[in-house]
Order: C-alpha cells, then sequence, then structure tokens
C-alpha cells in the first residue's frame, strides 16, 4: 500500500544510470533517450465488428481521422477456432470483434488499406497463428514484400488459461506454437513484433497492479525459457517481444507500475537469462485504458476516467495507447465515441505539454517509492511463483487463477461495501441510466456470414484443400514448423474453422482447472 506521504530518505533503492538517465539500462525513465521528444506513441484504436467489410469502413474512418495504426478485434468463434456456419457460432458471429473466416475475409478486412505503410495489432491468441498466416497472405496478394510488414500478433496463450478462457490446445501444444510463430517470424518477418505479452487481460480479470506485473512476466519467463529450448537467441528473441498493460484509475499507482515494470523486466532479461544487447533489455508496452473501470451509469463520467488513465500511461512511458469509449460498458463504441477517444490521446500529445519532458515525474518522492515499492513485491511474487515450479505448473495447479480471484473478490467487496468509491455508482448517484446513442450489431450479419463460408467451400480446389490440411497434421505430429504448412492451408483456401479441427484432433483441447 502507498504511504501517505513521501520523504527522500524513503527511497532507500541503490541508484543505477537509468534511474537519472532515458534511454539507460534499466530504462526506468524510458526506452529512448529523448522519448516523445523525438517521436509520439503510436495512437491506435481496437477496433473490429461484424463482417470484414463493416470493420473495414470503421478502420478507414479511423484512419483518416489521424489514427498511426490498426488494432483488431476479433469475434468470439474466430477467437476460438470456430467457423461462423458452426454450431459452437450461434449468436457470437460478430459481436465482440470482426469475423474472419477465410483469406477472403481478410482481403475484405484491410481492402483499400496498404499493409506496407500501416502498423497492424491483432488481439488473437488461441488461433494467432493462422491469423498470422491469413495477414501474409493478404500482403502477398498485396504485393507487399514481407520484410516491409510491421505489426503484432498477440499470440500470448498462457494468460488464456489464466485470465480469460479462449484456449483451445492444452499448454504444453500451445506453447510450441508460440514458438513456431517465433522462429517463423525472426527468418521472414523482420519488422514484426512475435508477441504482445498481456497483463491487460489478468489486471481485467480482477488483479491487483503488482500481480499484473507479476503474473505478466511470470508468463514471459515461460515463453522466453520454452524459445531457448526450441534453440532461438536470446539477444534477437528479446527484441521482438513486446508487452500489454492496463491503465487504471489510481493515477500515482499506475505511472509507478509501468516504471517498475520496465526496470524490472532488463533485469530479468540481463540477469536471468543473459541479454547483453540493449534492445533485448527494453520493455515496450502497448496500454488499453481499463475497460472493466467503465460503468454503465452516468457514462459520461467515463470520459474522464479514460482521460485520466490514457495520461497515467503517457506520463508511464507507453509506446502505443488505445482509449476506450464512453459507451463500452453498454456496448461496442460507436464511430462518435472511438473519435472522442481519439481526441483524448490527441489532446493529451499536442495541448498538455507533457510529451516536451521526458519522464516528467521522475524525481517525484511519491513516484519514486512506489516505483521501489512495486517493482520489489513484483518481484517477490515471481520468486513464489518459481519456487512452485515455474508458471506451467503454477497455471496446471490453478495457483495463479486463484490468486486472481481472489483479488477481484476483494475488489468486487470494496465497492458493494462503499469503501472504494465509483462515481454515478456507489456515491453521487442521480438514478441517470445509460441513455446514449449504441451502436447496434446487424442481425443479418451472421446469416450472410454463414453463407459466405458455405460458399467458399464450394468453390475451392478440392484437392488443393485436402494436401492442405494433410500437411498441417503430418507437421503437427513430427514437430515441423507449422508456420508454412498454414500459410499453404490459408491460400488454398482453408478456413480458419477447418484448420483449427486438424490441430484439435492431434492436440486435442484443454478442459479449464476447477479452482
Amino acid at each position: 500500500m502507498p504511504r501517505p506521504f513521501a520523504r527522500p530518505d524513503d527511497i532507500t533503492r541503490p541508484d543505477e544510470p537509468g534511474d537519472t538517465l532515458p534511454g539507460v539500462f534499466p530504462f526506468t525513465r524510458g526506452i529512448q533517450p529523448t522519448m516523445y521528444r523525438g517521436r509520439l506513441w503510436t495512437m491506435r484504436q481496437y477496433a473490429g465488428f461484424g463482417t470484414a467489410a463493416e470493420s473495414n469502413a470503421r478502420y478507414r474512418y479511423l484512419l483518416e481521422r489521424g489514427v498511426s495504426g490498426l488494432s483488431v478485434a476479433f469475434d468470439l468463434p474466430t477467437q476460438m477456432g470456430y467457423d461462423s456456419d458452426h454450431p459452437m457460432a450461434r449468436g457470437e458471429v460478430g459481436r465482440v470483434g470482426v469475423a474472419i473466416d477465410s483469406i477472403e475475409d481478410m482481403a475484405t478486412l484491410f481492402d483499400g488499406i496498404p499493409l506496407d505503410k500501416v502498423s497492424t495489432s491483432m488481439t488473437i491468441n488461441s488461433t494467432a497463428i493462422i491469423l498470422l498466416a491469413l495477414y501474409v497472405a493478404v500482403a502477398r496478394r498485396q504485393g507487399v514484400p514481407l520484410e516491409k510488414l510491421s505489426g503484432t500478433i498477440q499470440n500470448d496463450i498462457l494468460k488464456e488459461y489464466i485470465a480469460r478462457g479462449t484456449y483451445i490446445f492444452p499448454p504444453r501444444d500451445s506453447l510450441r506454437i508460440v514458438t513456431d510463430i517465433f522462429a517463423w517470424c525472426e527468418r521472414e518477418l523482420p519488422n514484426w513484433n512475435t508477441i504482445s505479452i498481456s497483463g491487460y487481460h489478468i489486471r481485467e480479470a480482477g488483479s491487483t497492479a503488482v500481480q499484473e506485473v507479476a503474473f505478466t512476466f511470470a508468463n514471459a519467463i515461460a515463453y522466453v525459457d520454452a524459445a531457448r529450448a526450441a534453440g532461438l537467441d536470446v539477444n534477437r528473441l528479446g527484441q521482438r517481444l513486446s508487452f500489454f498493460f492496463a491503465a487504471h484509475n489510481d493515477f500515482i499507482e499506475e505511472i509507478a507500475k509501468f516504471r517498475a515494470a520496465r526496470r524490472l523486466w532488463a533485469h530479468i532479461m540481463r540477469d536471468r537469462f543473459g541479454a547483453t544487447d540493449a534492445r533485448a533489455q527494453q520493455m515496450r508496452f502497448h496500454t488499453q485504458t481499463g475497460g472493466s473501470t467503465l460503468a454503465a451509469r452516468q457514462p459520461d463520467n467515463n470520459i474522464v476516467r479514460v482521460a485520466i488513465q490514457a495520461l497515467a500511461a503517457v506520463l508511464g512511458g507507453t509506446q502505443s495507447l488505445h482509449c476506450n469509449g464512453r459507451d463500452e460498458a453498454l456496448a461496442l463504441p460507436t464511430e462518435d465515441a472511438a473519435r472522442l477517444a481519439l481526441r483524448t490521446q490527441q489532446i493529451i500529445a499536442t495541448e498538455s505539454g507533457v510529451a516536451n519532458t521526458v519522464d516528467p515525474l521522475g524525481g517525484a518522492w511519491s513516484i519514486e517509492q512506489r516505483t521501489n515499492d512495486i517493482e520489489a513485491e513484483a518481484q517477490a511474487v515471481i520468486e513464489e511463483i518459481d519456487k512452485a515450479g515455474g508458471t506451467l505448473a503454477a497455471i496446471e495447479a490453478g495457483r495463479i487463477q486463484r490468486q486472481i480471484q481472489d483479488a477481484a473478490y476483494a475488489a468486487q467487496q470494496a465497492i458493494d461495501s462503499g469503501a472504494a468509491v465509483v462515481v454515478g455508482v456507489n456515491k453521487y448517484e442521480t438514478g441517470e441510466g445509460g441513455s446514449i446513442e449504441l451502436l447496434r450489431i446487424d442481425p443479418e450479419g451472421e446469416r450472410r456470414q454463414a453463407a459466405a463460408v458455405a460458399a467458399l467451400r464450394q468453390s475451392r480446389d478440392s484437392a488443393a484443400w485436402r494436401a492442405s490440411l494433410e500437411g498441417i497434421e503430418r507437421a503437427a505430429r513430427d514437430g515441423t514448423n507449422l508456420v508454412p504448412t498454414i500459410l499453404r492451408a490459408v491460400e488454398a483456401r482453408a478456413t480458419l474453422g477447418e484448420i483449427s479441427d486438424t490441430l484439435r484432433a492431434v492436440f486435442g483441447e484443454h478442459r479449464e482447472i476447477s479452482t
């Protein structure tokens, strides 16, 4: 817990060069010497809903209004490896993101958007290898050299087992897929971040700020261990890792959290893994404002919450930022809400003045004290996981899941009792509802999407399609890198569901551990 006030003698941690100089190990003050004075963070707006054509229209809208990078949200069937006409997809097609079944959908999603000019982040995990292959296949159709592609695939399957639930295969088979992506991208996609290790979903599931950092890094340690076991070089791999954190309401804590995480990760990479390259030691991260902090009551209050959270992310040194819409406690954002969320970033960047100074709150006693405390507390949690046998063992035993559930329960109790104030919910209530315009998903979209995937199956070369799926099965069984075989399959117009089912037949499906 933060102390009621801080003094110079509270700052007991030994100084390192990077505690006073940005761009210097352990990068407490930022990974670049000039930070936003040299280049602003990338302004992304996470978006996707309905069909590929509907989402393409939203992307063009955002790009025309100043978004500097795309962030794709996929619907639950796409995340779980089901085509839109599968019985398990019924009622969920296009609801929480865009439906992508095949290369034709992916081509429509990026129609008129030059992939060599736009950085794309894709929030996808269980089926990340398929969506990456689809993106690469569309780039080939556009004639874009692969070395010109830039962006990120989330590809963080471990947090699905502990915080979110959109997993398909058992953890150890999923880790094999992750390392296949690492290895292939190292050869073929030099400007692509191969994983975005996510604390965001851990925090949204109810963790504390310290747990968010600790569990994210525990997952990251497991990925680096798996990559090294697969023969990958830590200095090269480290340059391709990125992270994804939440920004919640405690302004001082959130700023300190980002600074502490950057410093802790630098030490993990250098001291635990022996990384000597400075870029491999740096923690590059995307931030999204906290969806779970938004309220359906008095929704305009969410505009203020998002602005405070976004400012904390900037003062903490984020490389990329998404601001939530004021309406996201009620529905996916409307165009107006998405525009206002983007304008929030733009006002911070151009009017607030905070981008003119590197780490402007560095040296503030409360910031430095809280940075030190979060680093030490997160390190202690990581050490406990190590003693318990490591991240995979902790996940398989349900240990991490239980700690998040306990933290979420305590947080909800604090809200219910009034100990934690949520303005307009448990204090300053006026009886207002959520009477604002909401985005409505066309219910006919699911029928059209299901019909389109059925028509695609009738129009493709069946021999090439069948051979491509057989190639995936062989690679899954014999340990060959899966990316080339899946790329051939999507170009043969195999669907996401068919590829997922082929892998299910080899790896099986994971069943949730009761905690």
